[in-house]
């Protein structure tokens, strides 16, 4: 049965209807695409593009369970699965960036300076923010959103439309991440936490020596300014590490992920 005002038979509009989903939830995990600062018409617009570029490419098997509702839903279900669990793998990787920030403000005095962070709709601290802004502008320059893009290409290549094998692998490589966040906060954070870890040692003495200095009041300028200062200077030093983890986790998504979804 042609679809008229698309010129497109019934399997053409539920192939499209198909790669659009798993179009649809990678874009919406993406870092900066997935926040509200970008309209939902232009995700929407976005997605239905690069569905119709991808529309000649991608091989949709016709079965009978194209033409059951209760089937095509299990596909598309199948789908939304595939393209959550590949923005998830980028969406742990800028959690722990924004975990590191978050070390740093605490031990710098500014857990109360919060402001709302329209990625995850709860309110971070400033330093948690500064950091995912950074990240996430080494994300663009550094060309990470092509690794993206290119991974949802060879999803369709890797995992066909319908197709959806959960393997235990994937569960130990979602943890292996899950941990790595950890990883990345402190390695993050380690440069501002230690000068604080020092501030607090050689304040502390101060007390003991000086008694009469008010070092709850002095403490406040001094450790924000040497977590901001230092905070400042290791920025060029988290380009090359920013790189590496892009690109390990494009070939992760690509060589590790989808071989583990696929038959």
């Amino acid at each position: 049965m042609p679809i008229s005002w698309l010129n497109w038979s019934l399997t053409q509009f539920q192939a499209f209807v198909i790669i659009l989903t798993r179009v649809a939830s990678v874009l919406f995990m993406m870092p900066l695409l997935g926040t509200r600062y970008v309209p939902n018409l232009v995700k929407i617009g976005l997605a239905l593009v690069i569905s119709l570029i991808l529309l000649p490419l991608v091989k949709v098997e016709v079965s009978a369970a194209l033409f059951e509702p209760v089937g095509f839903g299990w596909i598309l279900i199948a789908e939304l699965m595939i393209g959550l669990i590949l923005g998830l793998t980028i969406k742990l990787i800028f959690a722990g960036i924004q975990l590191a920030g978050e070390f740093m403000g605490y031990q710098m005095g500014l857990a109360m300076a919060s402001m709302f962070d329209p990625q995850s709709g709860v309110n971070n601290t400033v330093t948690a923010e500064f950091n995912y802004l950074v990240a996430l502008l080494f994300f663009l320059a550094l060309d990470g959103h092509h690794l993206f893009f290119k991974a949802l290409a060879e999803s369709f290549r890797e995992v066909g439309p319908g197709v959806l094998q959960v393997r235990a692998g994937l569960y130990e490589y979602i943890l292996q991440l899950s941990g790595k966040m950890f990883v990345i906060a402190i390695k993050l954070s380690a440069p501002v936490m230690a000068i604080i870890l020092f501030v607090h040692m050689a304040l502390g003495l101060t007390a003991k020596m000086v008694p009469q200095i008010n070092l709850l009041m002095a403490s406040f300028p001094l450790t924000i300014g040497l977590g901001l200062l230092f905070l400042i200077l290791s920025i060029e030093l988290f380009a090359p590490y920013y790189q590496s983890l892009f690109e390990e986790t494009g070939r992760g998504m690509v060589k590790t992920v989808l071989p583990l979804l696929g038959r």
